[in-house]
């Protein structure tokens, strides 16, 4: 690609000029650089290119203006306050995680119910509980999270992350669990990082080298993986894998084994398929030993009995199967199938000395347990239709944890006896909904190629069809990621409002494995946009909701998803609401691990049929002059660096420089605040409240309704 920049003119960045269409609303004037890229001979006008420099004060002028904007409509809504403070009532109940423990001690996570994070507590025997780590204490604003915790072999050591502003780059403190007093210096700039002890001497973790300029937005695309033994610097630290060039990948990452015995590394090009190496610890000598050469498969080992591994893997099967082999000769040619794969997505765990696969069955999850020897044991009875989380636990526990939840039920959290195979309610939800006023159904609809495509409708039981119902159709489609079925206090208060919570299981997901994923990748992109208007379009036929009721919602590739189905088809819906997206398809690839994407997406650098594949969906460079688009909330947050806010800024540009029509075109931008993860709890609630707020207000409602 050739990149022609013949200069910025920088205009009046936060001057104000009103809109010839919107004469309610005035929105900063944002300059036009004349910046031109060129693809395949084929120049690209990037006017707005200024606003990737997250460092310059011209574009942190232009993020207060715009915020100045958005929040003086936002704050005419006269049901805005209602909304936070009922979110606020309902978000205010106890919330405990499944135990675990560690050493001499019980652990668990609590949130008193309004605090901006979950507190760690723990428990020795019959004594008192104690707060163990309190990330609410780690920052004024709760804007620092606790991001992971590793505890040592023996629980005697603990080494934890944490997350500032909601940055992807991570510090690693590790202290004593017995004193809770830090034991060394703290490690910095961590980033896409596991924490594996060895015994109880050090421990595996993974960085890129600092970039030169933003940290936020420059490129990071050289993975290492590093070992730290306790007691020394940093700085010292030895690179296990990821060093040289030919071990160059975007993604490393490395794991011991329970035994300690082995060291599995992963290493990535992108976020579909892995190379796989192993090294024995035993042996100081040893070298390491390719299990998997090609990143042609998503493959981990899960377990080991001594020299007998267990592998999870989708080569040649891409609903996923387990596999063993011997760490003597792992090549794939020696595999033998443990659990087969059938015609449902496989998801596997261990715990008690037994398997547990977890399979989806259109999006709903069923359970099956599973000797060490692959010999059946039982199909676990679930409470219901929906989602499990966790049958996850050390080999020698005697009981087992996990959560079900759906779309109208809160999560509980269920005991579970292992070798008798009986489940108990541990933790019921505390929160005050009463999920038997609503349903859940899911529906199957056709899309534009023929393709049966799942979706869940959550709504009250006596709703009527007559097309007037406020509905949110939410969707991701893209990394395999699934979307099955989870409560959200947040969902709850739209569905007391007699909102319609509609969740569409696009292609590009994982809800069918490997090939489901694959036909909505690189130049099958667009099957994920149709997959979604056809679920806009049953919404309409079948009652639901028509145009002037619909909001389209998604966040990150499911931003893109919104972004792209809102200026291909602007009709079909009355609000649009993409957050941290994806958004300029030419430029993805040059920011932070932005190149990691190029399996999902490709680049435009790779071939011209590429590039004019990506410029035909690119949200920002669709936006045409005079089209009425969507009411429009881009949300976003000014510490981004998975998803830099530069993509939200360009495409509101964009919108408010075109909008032919008389809706609203806003962008809320959060500050010190990152892609989501850690966000705190009052944050998410006054988001909540515009985004709800801004939904209702778009389709004409002026008034809640009582509950």
């Amino acid at each position: 690609m050739k990149k022609t920049a013949i200069g910025l003119a920088m205009l009046a960045v936060v001057g104000c000029t009103a809109n010839s269409n919107d004469s309610a609303i005035e929105y900063p004037v944002t300059a036009k650089g004349d910046v031109v890229d060129t693809y395949f001979g084929h120049q690209v006008a990037d006017p707005y290119r200024w606003l990737e420099d997250d460092m310059s004060e011209e574009t942190a002028s232009w993020v207060q203006a715009e915020n100045e904007v958005t929040f003086s409509y936002l704050n005419q809504i006269p049901f805005r306050a209602q909304l936070k403070d009922r979110l606020t009532e309902l978000w205010n109940y106890e919330k405990v995680g499944a135990p675990f423990t560690e050493g001499d001690y019980t652990y668990w996570y609590q949130n008193d119910g309004l605090q901006n994070q979950y507190v760690l507590w723990r428990q020795k025997g019959d004594s008192e509980a104690e707060i163990f780590l309190d990330p609410n204490e780690f920052s004024e604003d709760g804007t620092t999270s606790l991001a992971q915790v590793s505890f040592s072999e023996d629980g005697s050591l603990v080494a934890y992350s944490i997350s500032e502003g909601g940055s992807d780059w991570r510090k690693i403190i590790v202290i004593d669990a017995e004193t809770k007093q830090p034991i060394e210096d703290t490690l910095v700039d961590v980033k896409f990082s596991g924490i594996s002890w060895l015994s109880n001497e050090g421990f595996y973790y993974s960085s890129y080298d600092k970039p030169d300029g933003s940290e936020l937005s420059a490129k990071t695309d050289q993975h290492k993986l590093y070992y730290h033994q306790l007691g020394t610097e940093q700085s010292s630290d030895p690179v296990i894998f990821g060093g040289t060039e030919a071990e160059k990948h975007r993604y490393v990452g490395g794991g011991v084994s329970d035994d300690n015995r082995f060291l599995f590394i992963s290493a990535s090009v992108s976020t579909s398929g892995n190379k796989l190496f192993m090294l024995d610890l035993s042996n100081p000598d040893a070298e390491l030993v390719t299990i998997l050469d090609n990143t042609d498969s998503d493959t981990y080992v899960i377990d080991n009995d001594g020299s007998k591994l267990y592998l999870v893997t989708n080569l040649d099967a891409p609903n996923k199967r387990i596999v063993t082999v011997d760490a003597a000769n792992p090549a794939p040619e020696n595999w033998v199938d443990f659990i087969a794969e059938t015609e449902h997505v496989l998801s596997p765990s261990t715990g008690s000395g037994y398997f547990f696969a977890e399979y989806m069955v259109d999006a709903i999850s069923q359970v099956k347990q599973y000797d060490y020897e692959g010999n059946f044991v039982r199909d676990i009875e679930l409470p219901g239709l929906g989602s499990v989380g966790g049958f996850s636990a050390k080999d020698d526990a005697t009981t087992i944890y996990y959560s079900f939840t759906n779309y109208n039920t809160p999560g509980t959290t269920y005991s579970f006896e292992p070798h008798q195979g009986a489940s108990d309610v541990y933790r019921a939800s505390g929160i005050e909904f009463d999920s038997s006023q609503y349903v859940s159904e899911q529906v199957f609809y056709t899309s534009k190629d023929g393709t049966e495509v799942p979706m869940i409708i959550t709504h009250k039981r006596d709703i009527e069809l007559d097309g007037t119902n406020p509905t949110i159709l939410y969707g991701y489609g893209g990394f395999n990621i699934s979307l099955t079925p989870s409560f959200s206090v947040a969902n709850a208060v739209w569905l007391e409002q007699g909102g319609v919570y509609a969740v569409a299981n696009l292609r590009g997901g994982g809800e069918y494995g490997k090939e489901w994923h694959d036909a909505g990748t690189q130049l099958q992109k667009q099957n994920v946009f149709d997959d979604f208007i056809a679920a806009a379009e049953y919404l309409d036929s079948a009652g639901y909701a028509d145009a002037d009721h619909l909001a389209i919602r998604g966040g990150s590739n499911g931003g893109l998803l919104v972004g792209a189905v809102m200026t291909q088809r602007p009709e079909l819906m009355k609000v649009a609401l993409p957050a941290v997206g994806v958004l300029d398809m030419l430029r993805y690839h040059t920011f932070t691990a932005g190149a990691g994407w190029a399996y999902d997406y490709g680049t435009a650098e790779q071939s011209e049929e590429m590039f004019k594949y990506l410029q035909a969906y690119s949200p920002v460079h669709n936006v045409e002059e005079g089209i009425s688009y969507p009411a429009t909330l881009v949300t976003t947050g000014d510490h981004d660096d998975r998803v830099v806010p530069a993509h939200s800024f360009k495409f509101a540009a964009e919108l408010q420089a075109k909008q032919g029509g008389v809706n609203p075109v806003l962008i809320r931008i959060e500050t010190n605040a990152g892609h989501g993860a850690g966000t705190p709890v009052s944050k998410t609630i006054e988001q909540y409240a515009d985004i709800f707020g801004f939904t209702l207000y778009n389709m004409g409602v002026t008034e809640l309704s009582a509950e």
